[in-house]
């Protein structure tokens, strides 16, 4: 049968999100939709050429023409785990936090608390953490650390890290702020790939608390932002991932990286090479271990793992989704 040219989608335990990425059939982490027909390879790139069928074939090592040297690069080399920070007491009053270093509400502190059991449970080990220098994704991981027993661990913390700067939008009510300027303006400062919101002036009543905090005395002029787009985001957080956290990993270390929505989908969007409109759907649960397969060259060999429940991810993302809307 000759192949057919199939552009290959999944959707995390069938929410909303729909990302573009590597996918196995028969996977139990996600639900596989063709946009074309049905695919019977166990191992899919996007706009790979892959047979048709009517069902899937098991998993051979000849399928779709695929040789065992192949096979054998796309098998996992390494993992990569991410998770961002617990509920912070901001993200339970519905506030834009960005770079104000708003604590872990207890419900976070919860979360942080079943993400460790998670990673437990599922036996991962680490050699190595990063986070930002935001108390809220720090407690995360300590917390991480604590409940499974690797609280001896390195830790690098890196401003590069850190949630998006919200700009003047910092300590604003979401549904409030929706409410005056339109739910379709407020997701467009929230998720636009490009469009940053209202930058924070001097006399904004968080301006001090963050310019002059301490923990960024070394960045250079220019550095320190006064607003970032998603794009102003991955600029600054990239080069600590393809210098830093990469090498550690081709290295053969286990990596965990604690850090916030926004940072962590900068990473998730270079790893599965979405687009700029698919990232503004991405919605990134508070708390939940995102576990990662990698092969040599770092590119996903199946789909981002949550460990969690179906029914606690599901909701988690929603919760996410929804904090851009007006009240009702």
């Amino acid at each position: 049968m000759s192949p057919a040219e199939v552009r290959i989608h999944w959707s995390a335990l069938c929410v909303h999100q729909t990302l573009t990425g590597l996918s196995q059939v028969g996977s139990k982490e996600a639900c596989l939709c063709y946009k074309k027909s049905e695919a019977c390879c166990p191992w899919l790139t996007v706009g790979q050429p892959v047979c048709v069928s009517e069902k899937p074939r098991g998993a051979d090592s000849s399928v779709c023409g695929l040789s065992q040297e192949k096979q054998g690069r796309m098998a996992a080399a390494h993992r990569l785990v991410i998770v961002r920070h617990g509920e912070s007491s901001w993200n339970q009053e519905n506030r834009f936090c960005g770079w104000f270093d708003a604590d872990l509400s207890e419900k976070g502190l919860e979360e942080a608390k079943r993400g460790a059991q998670a990673i437990k449970d599922a036996g991962l080990k680490f050699d190595v953490c990063y986070t930002s220098v935001l108390k809220r994704a720090i407690k995360t991981l300590w917390t991480i650390m604590e409940g499974t027993d690797q609280m001896w661990l390195p830790v690098i913390r890196t401003w590069r890290l850190n949630e998006r700067h919200y700009g003047g939008l910092t300590g604003l009510n979401k549904a409030e702020t929706a409410e005056k300027h339109g739910e379709e303006q407020v997701k467009i400062w929230r998720r636009s790939f490009d469009i940053p919101p209202p930058p924070m002036d001097k006399d904004h009543p968080y301006h001090k608390i963050i310019s002059e905090s301490r923990r960024y005395k070394d960045l250079k002029p220019g550095e320190l932002p006064t607003c970032e787009s998603l794009k102003d985001t991955i600029a600054r957080a990239l080069p600590f991932w393809n210098e830093v956290i990469a090498p550690q990993i081709k290295a053969g270390k286990n990596v965990i990286i604690a850090a916030h929505g926004n940072s962590l989908r900068g990473v998730v969007k270079h790893l599965e090479g979405m687009s700029d409109a698919a990232i503004m759907e991405l919605n990134l649960p508070t708390g939940i271990p995102i576990v990662y397969e990698l092969d040599a060259d770092l590119k996903p060999i199946k789909p981002m793992s949550f460990l969690g429940d179906e029914e606690t991810v599901k909701k988690a993302m929603e919760a996410v989704a929804a904090q851009g809307k007006a009240k009702k």
